[in-house]
């Protein structure tokens, strides 16, 4: 591709308006998460339609709802555009009560599906752009808060699961987001990272919309790949090396090769003893 095409097709990804469409894919795809984690299936949704919507709208809002509460900003400012708020209720009605659960079944239709992925993680990283742009304008010299912020509003809905589920009669302590992050969590992540250090630092010298289609592609890559292939954590391999060389377990390794136990695996023996 020629350079200077490329570049172009760069800056109109950097430009690309999320509403109407972009919002209804990552509406649908929210929508699709609350009804498929449900316990009770239908039966729920008919005996519960205020709390299916209530959920999905904490779905979709929770990068937004996040960041505000984190900025010092009114929680329910994401919710201030009605045009949104109706946008997102016609698509939560649609694929939880639409007559043969048509929508449901289209939106479950693997080419559909596939379409609104891609189109979600375009949406995930112009949130996790928006998010450090908006903090740094705040907090200038706040290159944590930057990330975090990034981290949340790309990926606020893997933060409030506990919370969401807790508004359906759910309480799964185990599922918090920083004790298992997702594949999503650790790409906004570097996402931030990335984005943080383009804005304030010298160390990379690409043009930004070469890097934010970069961030894009890589994001999009990645999610058909756990779609299509079962890729769903390409970051794993490098977090178990990381993790043997500097959080302990090779120490632990060598320590059980030449026949004593880490001191933890000791202290457990000690008080299976006592029992």
């Amino acid at each position: 591709m020629d350079p200077e095409m490329f570049l172009d097709v760069a800056n109109q990804v950097t430009k690309l308006k999320m509403f109407p469409y972009f919002d209804i894919a990552h509406a649908a795809l929210c929508c699709l998460h609350v009804r498929e984690d449900l316990h009770g299936g239908v039966n729920f949704t008919r005996r519960h339609p205020l709390a299916t919507w209530i959920c999905s709208l904490v779905e979709i809002y929770a990068g937004g709802v996040l960041a505000s509460l984190f900025l010092g900003e009114p929680i329910l400012g994401p919710l201030k555009s009605n045009e949104h708020l109706v946008l997102y209720t016609l698509v939560w009605y649609l694929v939880f009560y639409c007559p043969f659960d048509a929508v449901y079944k289209i939106c479950k239709f693997l080419p559909v599906k596939l379409a609104f992925s891609v189109m979600k993680e375009i949406y995930r990283v112009k949130k996790v752009y928006d998010g450090v742009s908006h903090s740094l304008k705040i907090f200038p010299n706040g290159y944590l808060i930057a990330l975090v912020v990034g981290t949340v509003k790309g990926n606020g809905a893997g933060f409030l699961k506990i919370f969401e589920r807790l508004l359906r009669g759910i309480w799964t302590p185990g599922a918090i987001e920083i004790l298992q992050p997702s594949f999503p969590t650790k790409a906004c992540i570097a996402a931030s990272v990335i984005f943080v250090l383009d804005k304030k630092t010298d160390f990379i010298s690409a043009p930004h919309s070469l890097l934010y289609f970069g961030i894009v592609v890589f994001f999009v890559y990645f999610k058909i790949s756990s779609i299509l292939l079962g890729i769903h954590d390409p970051f794993a391999p490098f977090e178990n090396i990381f993790c043997a060389l500097f959080m302990g377990g090779l120490a632990d390794a060598i320590t059980r090769a030449f026949g004593s136990k880490p001191a933890g695996d000791a202290k457990k023996d000690g008080e299976k003893k006592k029992e």
